[in-house]
């Protein structure tokens, strides 16, 4: 080793001690006589001091290193004065009085600084990776994502699950996003897909009687790109035999506490974790991957506002339409410059319009807005207290179809919590939400689909509307949100092959393409399949949360802008001639030149 100790372990008991250390250079202070060198590794920074009189050729070289150096020293450990301490530092009580210094390799100036964490452009921190990687933010991410991934095999495996691989050439599974096509040159004319999933494959574990599986599982969807997407990503892939859905769930809400609380040091909010249906979840946040961490609850006052002479409430809810609003304390101040505000961004969700009331302390005028006086003041009354509404509270309502309304109310919520600092990074608030419909009505092709996927199984109780009323029918489906965002989903598989043919003859898949694309499975089934389960958490979500991270490529060694684009390596790029030609393809451009 070129090192006995590394940059974050010496203590002021290791005073005295002659020891080697190695690493980039993270700061340096030339003072004449004697030159400091902050040095970095991966586990911390130590600082180095040289002086002129005990070391006169390490001095001189220390005199010409600049950041980002790599070097190696030698030198003796010692005690900081009294009042000269770093607390910043968890070597902060110590320096190293170099004898010798070897410079290991020099390095350009960076683009941009290590040493600062300080706001950079993307696409310069992507082009230049390798360097953004060495910042400390971005060192603590990766290694908190190794930790949580490292705590996670061994709880799982403590339980008994099997750590297996399943294929990445694969064969297209349709999960609701485009597929990556892989030519095959063996198999001219035809291709492997990408798994979006390893959906059915861990089924088929299941079927080969492995009973509790899991990988850390990579998987690729073409599709747009956002915050919290990445064309590649990594999930934590399981799948148990003779369980329900409350012995999948409990199972993950046990991890995923110990992974919060112990691994990454954070905050619940709530232990157990909220269960919440599907349907109540839309009603009171205005949607299924609610943020827990704050109030601001949404509350319907359609009854209310039939009553009152605002037509458009009043119309509104005699066409069957809700009348909702949140209450947010201490904005009744707003101006009307901050209220039109407000109303473009419910605009910007669908909503046509934004009607207000601003609290104040008057019993005579308990409200202002433009909308008090189509309310007489007993349904006044009514809606103050139905909104547990105080003075200096300011009352937002939304009238309109359900899902816009619920949109809406979910966007203002979300803005208005972050204005009023509810967003603690610091705190993890997890919820269950299930009783989801087991499909959706697709109104342009005129046929059921899936809200989950093709194998999630009915509630049982409900399965004989399969045949009579299929929009009433609720999936055994569970989803995990955290802080805004769902970072799991699952559910009970079927493992009967009758049912499976009639989920596909429901959504309107010929009998021919499912059994040229899901024959395999169907087949599976009539050799004795277990009732089985399982949940997939989305790796890079979950760290970019536990991170405080407002994206998961803050959480990803190595990935791609917003346009799905490596900037460092400049791919995708262009094959070469006898690449295509191997694959026997043409490229459309290359056809019209011949035609």
């Amino acid at each position: 080793m070129l090192k006995t100790h590394n940059c974050g372990e010496l203590r002021a008991e290791n005073a005295g001690q002659t020891v080697t250390l190695a690493g980039w250079v993270h700061r340096w202070r030339d003072q004449g006589g004697l030159v400091f060198l902050d040095l970095r590794d991966r586990w911390g920074i130590t600082q180095v001091t040289v002086n002129q009189q005990t070391a006169p050729e390490a001095h001189t070289l220390a005199r010409d290193i600049r950041s980002e150096w790599v070097i190696q020293v030698t030198g003796e450990v010692v005690k900081r004065p009294e009042g000269m301490e770093n607390p910043d530092l968890a070597s902060g009580d110590i320096e190293v009085h170099a004898s010798s210094i070897v410079v290991l390799n020099r390095a350009k100036t960076p683009p941009f600084y290590i040493n600062k964490d300080e706001k950079v452009e993307e696409a310069l921190r992507m082009r230049y990776r390798y360097l953004d990687l060495r910042r400390p933010s971005m060192q603590h991410n990766l290694v908190l994502r190794h930790n949580v991934l490292r705590f996670i095999r061994n709880y799982l495996g403590d339980r008994g699950f099997v750590e297996i691989e399943t294929p990445i050439l694969f064969k297209t599974t349709p999960e609701g996003a485009r597929d990556y096509l892989v030519p095959s040159r063996v198999h001219p004319g035809k291709f492997y897909a990408l798994p979006q999933s390893p959906q059915q494959l861990k089924q088929l574990l299941m079927v080969a009687g492995y009973e509790r599986y899991f990988q850390v599982a990579r998987c690729f969807r073409d599709e747009d790109q956002r915050g919290d997407r990445q064309p590649e990503f990594t999930q934590l892939d399981m799948e148990m035999s003779f369980v329900t859905r409350e012995d999948v769930m409990d199972l993950v809400e046990g991890m995923m506490t110990r992974v919060v609380e112990d691994v990454a040091g954070l905050e619940l909010v709530h232990k157990p974790f909220p269960r919440l249906s599907h349907h109540d979840a839309l009603l009171r946040y205005g949607t299924d991957k609610p943020d827990l961490r704050y109030g601001l609850e949404i509350v319907d006052i359609s009854d209310i506002a039939a009553s009152t002479s605002f037509r458009v409430f009043a119309d509104n809810v005699a066409a069957g339409n809700p009348v909702r609003g949140i209450r947010v304390p201490g904005l009744a101040s707003y101006s009307r410059r901050e209220l039109s505000e407000l109303e473009e961004i419910a605009k910007s969700a669908g909503a046509k319009g934004l009607a207000w009331m601003a609290v104040e302390e008057s019993d005579e005028n308990p409200v202002r807005s433009p909308i008090a006086k189509f309310f007489t003041p007993d349904l006044l009354v009514m809606l103050l207290e139905r909104m547990q509404a105080q003075p200096g509270d300011l009352l937002l309502f939304v009238s309109d179809t359900a899902p816009v309304v619920a949109g809406s109310l979910d966007t203002l919520r979300r803005t208005l919590a972050d204005r009023l600092n509810l967003t603690d990074p610091k705190k993890i608030a997890f919820c269950w939400v299930i009783d989801f419909p087991l499909f959706e009505w697709n109104e342009d092709e005129h046929r059921w689909d899936p809200s989950h996927h093709l194998f999630t199984a009915p509630m049982w109780e409900d399965a004989a509307m399969l045949d009579t009323e299929p929009g009433k029918v609720r999936g055994q489906q569970y989803d995990l949100a955290c802080n805004g965002y769902e970072v799991a989903g699952g559910s009970i598989r079927i493992h009967d092959r009758q049912i499976q043919e009639k989920i596909f003859k429901l959504i309107g898949l010929d009998p021919d393409v499912a059994r040229e694309r899901f024959g395999h499975m169907l087949e599976a089934f009539e050799y004795g399949t277990p009732p089985h389960g399982g949940i997939a958490p989305g790796v890079d979500r979950l760290v970019m949360l536990l991170a405080g991270e407002p994206n998961i490529r803050e959480v990803i060694a190595f990935p791609k802008t917003q346009q799905a684009a490596d900037l460092m390596a400049g791919a995708p790029s262009e094959a070469e001639p006898a690449q295509l030609e191997d694959l026997h393809i043409r490229l459309a451009e290359d056809v019209k030149e011949t035609e």
